[in-house]
């Protein structure tokens, strides 16, 4: 039975924050494909997240800001970098959504070590480059340093639209994301999150080359992305890891 979207308020707010950061100049975009093709690379005990029987594979590139532990602050040189990620969406047995990451490409090598030896989250090292102009954002991944060089990964460019006032419910369903799962030490565990609503926009692709999807062992995506969305950003509080 599929649980009833969550909305874009906050259900459990971290009030003892493990790390802080800010998301800034985030780009979604998204495509549905079939649960059954991306069960097998979810972490035990969780299985895909639907709407209407379907469930999503996100791109997300974007700038990290000011990575800092406990309540802060975050670093101001260390902590911000470039970002993309190649993410699907999950749920555990208690009925928490998250989101689990296939890849994390970032520009900065300390938050890529960070991020593998103490989440286990797979981080690579990655030249990457963020552009603005007017309201057109360039995201470049190129070379990925380590632990496996590789060539150009991914170049999308988007142009920002109007504000959206009320968000559908597939762009809830894609963003209203208030943990990520992972599996740590043997076991699958939920690291909840904290945020205010993401301010959204309307945003379109303007041009994508892209192979971090292909990488990250997902079936190829031929078709444009069904949403495309635009966000300039929001302070984030992660909590303590807590089982699935």
């Amino acid at each position: 039975m599929e649980i009833e979207p969550i909305t874009l308020s906050t259900p459990r707010p971290v009030r003892r924050p493990a790390l802080v950061q800010r998301w800034d100049e985030l780009t979604f975009l998204h495509w549905p494909v079939e649960p059954e093709r991306v069960a097998p690379l979810l972490p035990a005990g969780t299985r895909p997240d639907t709407l209407d029987g379907v469930t999503y594979v996100g791109l997300v590139p974007f700038l990290m800001r000011g990575v800092g532990l406990g309540p802060g602050p975050g670093l101001p040189y260390l902590g911000t970098f470039c970002e993309t990620n190649v993410r699907l969406y999950s749920v555990d047995g208690q009925g928490r959504r998250g989101v689990v990451f296939r890849s994390l490409d970032a520009a900065r090598l300390i938050p890529v070590l960070v991020g593998r030896l103490s989440v286990r989250l797979p981080y690579r090292w990655s030249t990457m480059r963020l552009r603005r102009k007017d309201d057109v954002l360039t995201y470049s991944c190129g070379l990925r340093r380590r632990p496996a060089a590789r060539g150009h990964t991914s170049r999308a460019v988007v142009r920002i639209g109007r504000p959206i006032a009320e968000p559908t419910r597939l762009e809830r369903f894609l963003t209203a994301r208030w943990g990520l799962h992972v599996s740590w030490h043997g076991r699958t565990v939920h690291l909840p999150n904290d945020h205010e609503p993401w301010p959204l926009h309307r945003a379109e692709l303007l041009d994508l080359d892209d192979v971090l999807i292909a990488t990250a062992g997902l079936p190829p995506l031929t078709d444009a992305p069904v949403s495309v969305l635009y966000s300039p950003g929001v302070a984030v509080r992660f909590g303590t890891p807590q089982r699935a």
